[in-house]
């Protein structure tokens, strides 16, 4: 297969294809994996009935993939990766803070996918721990430097994989007296802390998103009804998380020595067939990874092509900067394998604090203010209509950001809030603070904006 030839320029029209069809797959699958399940787990551990933890696995889930699906219907329309689009409210050169943020925990997830992966990759092939986590490293590097059709294709393949192995993972649950009797007689009941918890997590998880879902659907043709984006961006991502989050609730209530190691678990569950199992989980986070990684590519030349005025990154620049990148994840992978646990609980935490106030103004610059009209072409050029820095949008950033800091609930650091309500809530006044902020200071861009685009 072809190496991807376009990076961050627009697609043209001509080079179009696609249907909004291939959303579906590539959004269950890169949601139906082991990473996912560990977040329906939460809930469970922390004491909080499997009934109560599946009806806040719905709430997160059916609440933050609405913000997912919305920025994919973008990608067709505008015709370029997400974050490029952050220009038009942040300006050419402001939008390398939004962008310096998503490519740490872009780098981060990779990290994480590397030492989840770690243990399993182990049982499919003895090695040393510093060896699994550099070959899950390569693997996403190649699969990322081949690019967007090759991960289309990667998760039309793992959405039929994966929901072999998650739902027979389920049947033999149920299938087993004994898992069914560890459930029914179950201590757990309900905690509004702990719900609170599942709620956040789930939200957070598909929220996390918002800032490269756009980057695999600008290949699709400008005709594509932004409903028809929505839609299968919207049930694919819904329906592979909300489907393993909850197998992860009921596989941590059945079998509790699961949640300490899900993927060897879940594999050890088909007996003699467990190494296929294991071939399927680990195949399953390496496509989630290479989702992490090329967007984390993508921004990364985002940023310095905004200074030097470039509209396209050539193959040796992708190769070069995708391996510098792989590299860096692999070995804060290797660094932090040993206590591992916080570090990925906070990475949850600390992408809605820094991800989500970006989401609401991209949100609801496009949605509200300018309602879709741009000009792709000035947004590559700092002399043009959206100029350099834009100081009140990254105030307002800045000031979603600082709306957290009362809620906040990290390893180090117990906010107020958080201690009195028992769980993180941070999603909502990041939700909320910047995107009414910015609508309020830029509700006259709409009237603008339409006067420019139809000159």
């Amino acid at each position: 297969m072809d190496v991807e030839k376009r990076s961050i320029e627009f697609i043209p029209l001509n080079e179009r294809y696609g249907s909004a069809k291939r959303l579906f797959t590539i959004w269950f699958s890169a949601n139906m994996q082991v990473t996912a399940l560990v977040i329906g787990t939460l809930g469970i551990v922390a004491g909080l009935s499997l009934f109560w933890t599946i009806v806040a696995l719905v709430l997160g889930n059916v609440i933050g993939t609405i913000f997912m699906a919305a920025h994919s219907a973008q990608g067709p329309h505008l015709g370029i990766p997400q974050m490029i689009q952050s220009r038009a409210q942040f300006g050419v050169y402001g939008a390398g803070l939004p962008l310096a943020i998503v490519v740490l925990a872009y780098i981060l997830f990779v990290a994480a996918g590397g030492v989840v992966m770690r243990d399993s990759i182990k049982a499919i092939y003895p090695m040393g721990d510093n060896e699994a986590i550099i070959l899950f490293g390569v693997l996403t590097f190649v699969i990322s430097y081949i690019g967007y059709e090759l991960i289309h294709k990667m998760g039309a393949f793992m959405t039929l994989l994966s929901c072999v192995i998650f739902f027979a993972s389920a049947a033999i649950v149920f299938s087993r007296p004994d898992m069914l009797a560890t459930v029914a007689h179950s201590k757990h009941g309900f905690s509004a802390g702990a719900f609170n918890l599942v709620v956040a997590q789930a939200a957070s998880w598909t929220l996390g998103f918002g800032p490269y879902v756009a980057d695999y659907s600008r290949y699709l043709p400008a005709n594509v009804k932004t409903k028809h984006t929505f839609w299968y961006t919207y049930l694919g991502g819904l329906l592979g998380s909300l489907l393993v989050m909850m197998l992860g609730a009921l596989l941590a209530a059945a079998a509790p020595a699961i949640t300490t190691d899900p993927g060897t678990g879940i594999a050890s569950m088909f007996g003699s067939w467990s190494r296929p199992a294991l071939v399927i989980i680990v195949l399953g986070v390496l496509e989630f990874n290479v989702l992490s990684l090329y967007s984390a590519y993508m921004s990364s030349v985002t940023i310095f092509s905004g200074f030097r005025r470039m509209t396209r990154v050539g193959k040796l620049m992708k190769f070069l900067v995708l391996f510098v990148t792989a590299a860096i994840a692999t070995v804060i992978a290797i660094g932090t394998q040993y206590h591992f646990n916080d570090y990925f609980a906070d990475i949850l935490n600390a992408q809605i604090y820094v991800l989500v106030p970006w989401s609401s103004i991209n949100l609801v610059d496009y949605y509200l203010v300018r309602k879709g009209e741009y000009s792709v072409t000035e947004m590559y050029d700092s002399r043009g209509r959206y100029g350099k820095f834009n100081m009140s949008t990254i105030a307002i950033y800045c000031l979603g950001i600082a709306s957290t800091l009362p809620f906040m609930d990290l390893s180090f650091y117990h906010s107020y809030f958080a201690k009195m309500i028992g769980a993180d809530i941070s999603w909502i006044p990041s939700l909320l603070v910047p995107g009414i902020l910015y609508y309020v200071v830029n509700r006259d861009l709409s009237v603008a904006s339409r006067a420019e685009a139809g000159a």
